[in-house]
């Protein structure tokens, strides 16, 4: 039914990860292959192109669907339905920016102080031209195929670059002074695909696959058998998605209760159960969350 799109590049592995979290595995001949597939009755092929390029084959009807950065939606500008926000990029669950950064040493603090006819190497040259058309500076544009920082000083004065952590910028001597966007991977959908009725019911049931995926990744499952005088403490302190679940044991007093907790406090939480006097806890890993 759908034709999907998937990023090659950056964005590739943490992607292909997530369809397999959501129990959509990508298989391909090679690493190399532009051609996929995934068994799913709703998916009937998957091409793996350039991000750049997703939107505009998405807006032209190529595909139906496909996965790309915001900041490539708003580079094209391309006419594409946003089904959601994927939490993820190429090394976290952080959004990605677009920033402007200049040389350390040319003291620059604020984008105004940007001179006129400054020379900038960017990927994204529309977002970038338009970013200082708005701060009223008249530069020169100049459009890169990657490694944008290597060409400060000797080319160009300045850089607007997709980063993530800085940690690039920063070991090449460059200062972020400004965001001229935080971008998103997102889930795209062809304006008349999302419009048609079966394949947009196609499109929003991957939707809950993915996003239940990507929930998980940040919780876990916790067991535990507690006494019955300690019942109510114990429960007190779990948090819950909405209440745990406690079950009454086949020795005389004894519970047992599960919970779905934050990931980042289970660390803190198992010792505080423990003297609380809970037992026989375990912690389990889980692979969606579907609210």
């Amino acid at each position: 039914m759908l034709k999907l799109v998937l990023p090659k590049g950056s964005l590739e592995a943490a992607t292909l990860q997530l369809f397999e979290d959501a129990d959509l595995k990508v298989r391909r001949a090679s690493d190399r292959e532009y051609r996929a597939v995934v068994e799913d009755p709703r998916i009937d092929s998957v091409a793996i192109l350039r991000p750049q390029e997703i939107p505009t084959y998405v807006e032209a009807g190529f595909f139906d669907a496909g996965v790309t950065g915001e900041d490539w939606i708003a580079e094209t500008g391309s006419d594409v339905a946003k089904v959601t926000a994927l939490d993820y990029s190429k090394q976290s669950d952080l959004p990605v920016r677009v920033v402007l950064a200049v040389p350390r040493e040319a003291g620059i603090t604020s984008p105004t102080q940007i001179k006129p006819d400054s020379r900038i190497s960017t990927e994204l040259p529309n977002l970038t031209k338009a970013y200082f058309e708005r701060l009223g500076i008249p530069v020169r544009i100049f459009l890169s195929y990657g490694a944008t920082e290597a060409k400060v000083p000797e080319i160009v004065d300045a850089i607007v670059d997709l980063t993530e952590t800085g940690s690039t910028l920063r070991r090449n001597g460059m200062e972020i002074v400004d965001v001229l966007l935080e971008s998103r991977t997102h889930l795209i959908a062809n304006p008349a695909s999302y419009s048609d009725p079966a394949k947009r019911q196609a499109i929003d049931e991957l939707t809950i696959l993915l996003k239940g995926a990507i929930d998980a990744r940040k919780r876990v499952m916790v067991k535990l058998n507690v006494e019955e005088a300690n019942l109510e403490r114990v429960v007190a302190l779990l948090p819950a998605m909405r209440a745990p679940t406690v079950s009454r044991l086949a020795e005389e007093g004894a519970f047992a209760v599960e919970t779905i907790v934050e990931k980042s406090t289970i660390n803190t939480l198992i010792p505080g159960l423990k003297a609380l006097g809970a037992g026989d806890i375990v912690e389990l890993p889980i692979t969606k969350i579907v609210p």
